[in-house]
Order: C-alpha cells, then sequence, then structure tokens
C-alpha cells in the first residue's frame, strides 16, 4: 500500500514552473530639453523604448559606488542613491549624451574632415564616419566588442535604420561598453580630455552642448537646497551653498 500511496504522489507531482525574471525597477527619467523641444514641435524625439535597451545593458560596476566620484559633477548624491535612481541617472545621461551627439536621430551620419579625426575606419577601409544615437564607428566592433556589421550593412544605403550600427538597440549597447571602459577599466571622470566624445571632454563647443542637455538631471541626483527659513531666523550666520566646480576639477 505504501508503494502504491508513493508512485501516485510521484506521478501527480508536477515540474516546477520556470520564474520569469524579474523586471528591473526603474523610475522613469526627465526629459532632456532637446527632446521636450521636439515633442512640443511634434517631430520624432527620444523613444522610451531605448530606456529599457539602456537599463538592461548597464554593467553592475557603473551601479556600483565605484564611479560616484567619476560623475559627482552631475550626480552629487550617486554614492546614497538606489540602485533603481542610480540606473535612472545613466538613463538620462545617455539621452543627453545622444542628444548632444545626434540630436536625438537615430540614423545620424557625419564624416568628419578634422585632421585629428579624419582617418582610415579599420573595418570598412574608408574614411571614418561617426553614426548614430552615440556617433559610433564600424571599428568600435573590433575595439568594444560592439554588434555592428559591416559586411551586412554596406550593401545598405547610408542611412538606412536596417543598419546595425544604426540600430538604437546596437548603438545605445556600444556607447555603454566604450563608458565602462573609460569609467572602470581606465579609471577616468566622466569628463575628461581622453574621453571617446568630444561631447565629454570639457572646453569643447560639444560639452557645452552636453552640459545644457544635463540641466533636467533626476531630483535624486541633487543636493538639497540651502534652507531659506533657517537663513532667516538666524541673520547673523551665513549658509554658504556648494560652488560649482571649475573645469580643472572635474577634469582629469
Amino acid at each position: 500500500m505504501l508503494f502504491v500511496t508513493t508512485w501516485i504522489a510521484l506521478g501527480c507531482s508536477r515540474p516546477a514552473t520556470p520564474q520569469e525574471p524579474a523586471e528591473l525597477a526603474v523610475k522613469p527619467a526627465p526629459q532632456t530639453p532637446i527632446a521636450d523641444k521636439k515633442d512640443e514641435l511634434g517631430v520624432p524625439s527620444w523613444d522610451p523604448v531605448w530606456n529599457k535597451v539602456i537599463e538592461k545593458a548597464l554593467p553592475s560596476e557603473m551601479l556600483s559606488n565605484q564611479v560616484a566620484r567619476a560623475v559627482r559633477p552631475f550626480c552629487p548624491r550617486f554614492k546614497a542613491m538606489s540602485e533603481e535612481d542610480r540606473r535612472g541617472f545613466w538613463v538620462y545621461l545617455f539621452q543627453a549624451l545622444a542628444g548632444a551627439e545626434a540630436g536625438l536621430v537615430p540614423t545620424a551620419n557625419v564624416r568628419h574632415t578634422e585632421p585629428e579625426v579624419a582617418v582610415e575606419d579599420t573595418v570598412t577601409h574608408r574614411m571614418v564616419r561617426s553614426e548614430g544615437l552615440l556617433q559610433l564607428t564600424y571599428m568600435d566592433a573590433d575595439r568594444y566588442g560592439c554588434a555592428f556589421d559591416w559586411d551586412k550593412d554596406k550593401e545598405l544605403p547610408e542611412k538606412d535604420s536596417r543598419k546595425t550600427i544604426l540600430q538604437p538597440g546596437n548603438n545605445l549597447t556600444c556607447g555603454i561598453r566604450i563608458l565602462k571602459t573609460q569609467l572602470i577599466d581606465k579609471r577616468k571622470k566622466l569628463v575628461t580630455r581622453s574621453s571617446y566624445w568630444e561631447t565629454l571632454r570639457a572646453g569643447t563647443s560639444g560639452y557645452r552642448v552636453f552640459v545644457k542637455q544635463m540641466t533636467n538631471v533626476p531630483d535624486t541626483c541633487r543636493l538639497p537646497a540651502p534652507n531659506i527659513q533657517a537663513q532667516k531666523l538666524a541673520p547673523d550666520k551665513t549658509v554658504q551653498s556648494e560652488t560649482p566646480r571649475t573645469q580643472a576639477a572635474i577634469v582629469n
């Protein structure tokens, strides 16, 4: 009888249903000034789907305290923030970077003529072009392991959205790999003279555009405002807010 009961119990049991991976908790990031303007004009802007791409591609190192000092000029409270808020900061930053680099246009394509950047792309063997939301190149596939396929793309028109380098998922994921190399592997700050992007090099025209796009950074990043009421109650005491850092202080 015991054998039969055991057989029935085993026979009726069902394998456990695999659990779906939990969705990442991320607060909606604010829009950059350029995204707001484009929405007002009714033209294509930042696609919220791209936020998910960034969230899923972020390596754990970029959510750790390792980068707190590097991003402090734009997110001074990063070290005190939750992982959810840290993800929100990075979503906003890459939107700002794409706004400064490509005006949020996924098919943006530029061939530079300046001698310092007018070089041959080692993959295409043509004059290098900066392409997509973050203005990347085909040789980044070799340098950073990005999912760009020149053999397929060379048969397509220049600004064809089917090109692997112009697909927002590929472009943004590659950009995260590049920035991870800068911040974690090379231990550089976010704004440094050796950054891949001119927009992250202080003193350049591109950097000034980037700074304007960072004005709507999530509130969780910001230091608390000085307590004005407390100053009124104690007029003999001076409360000084943190002064902006000089360029020299935020650049390696």
